[in-house]
């Protein structure tokens, strides 16, 4: 698998040849683990043939969390190619830029992305840039997509009616060795470090994390995550069920939902499609004791992660 190093502007030629040779030396006792700062990203003047398919990897920062009420003041893309097994082949297009929100920016989203108000003063984000990166895209990928995407279906329609992948929720970083999803921690654990929180130094540094194939690994993240994206998955919503239910559905996996936006009001939990008749056994014999059809929802990439 070709590493993002392979996309850097001048390969190792950034980096100093003593500064190189150090940091090799000190890997080889054993003793330190070196970080490498990610470089720039160089834009492929061609595209190669064998990579048929398009990707864009999206990342955004807001004024809060609800979608409905709070602002995008900063999107990030980078959008790339790939093949049916799922390796990355070159980099199209990079995109990133601030918007001014109708209101000022909450400090601890400040301290947090180190956005200020006079940095998205009378600023706006280019939607004919991002419609030129994600029209054509077959996969949208964000590191919490069920945070991103209904922000950014609020923002612009150009996000409908798009495949939509999570890098979190839909890659086994555990059993790839990973300490935890935070993307912090997979760059870390990559060997490399970049300047976190500002939306298209995110998007370098996952597109480098799904890149990577690890020693024990057979495939690299980004075919694990393709491969989950093509899956079809079911939502079971276990609605009316006994209040004294709750904990041993909580314990199952079920999440409730309190019906805001537009949701079901009732516990949930959402499945492989092969899972739905276990779990529906479960419902029936141990939830509500007798033959009941919980409302069912088959959702594929172009459905899941939507605020709705």
């Amino acid at each position: 698998m070709t590493s993002q190093l392979d996309f850097f502007s001048g390969g190792h030629d950034g980096v100093g040849s003593d500064d190189e040779a150090m940091a090799r030396h000190l890997e080889a006792t054993g003793n330190y683990r070196i970080l490498r700062k990610l470089q720039p990203l160089s834009i492929a003047e061609r595209t190669r043939p064998e990579f048929p398919c398009r990707g864009a990897i999206l990342d955004t920062e807001t004024t809060g969390l609800k979608y409905r009420s709070d602002e995008i003041i900063e999107i990030g893309m980078i959008a790339f190619t790939f093949n049916d097994t799922g390796e990355i082949g070159d980099v199209t297009g990079v995109y990133g830029g601030l918007q001014q929100p109708m209101s000022p920016i909450p400090g601890d989203i400040t301290r947090l992305t180190g956005i200020t108000d006079e940095m998205v003063a009378g600023q706006v984000i280019d939607t004919a840039l991002l419609n030129a990166l994600i029209e054509p895209a077959d996969l949208i990928i964000a590191h919490n997509a069920g945070f991103d995407r209904p922000f950014c279906e609020a923002f612009s329609p150009i996000f409908a009616h798009k495949a939509w992948a999570c890098s979190v929720s839909e890659i086994d970083w555990s059993a790839r060795g990973f300490e935890g999803s935070k993307l912090g921690y997979l760059l870390g654990q990559s060997g490399y470090f970049h300047d976190g929180h500002r939306a298209v130094d995110d998007c370098l540094a996952l597109l480098e994390v799904l890149g990577q194939t690890r020693p024990d690994a057979i495939a690299t993240p980004f075919a694990e995550l393709r491969q989950a994206s093509q899956r079809s998955r079911v939502r079971i919503y276990a609605e009316n069920s006994p209040f004294d239910m709750k904990d041993h559905l909580k314990a199952r996996g079920y999440r409730w939902s309190d019906g805001s936006d537009g949701r079901r009001k009732s516990w949930w939990v959402e499945l492989k499609e092969e899972q739905l008749d276990e779990e529906l056994h479960f419902l029936r014999t141990e939830v509500y004791r007798w033959d009941f059809d919980p409302p069912v929802s088959h959702l594929t990439a172009f459905d899941r992660f939507r605020a709705a």
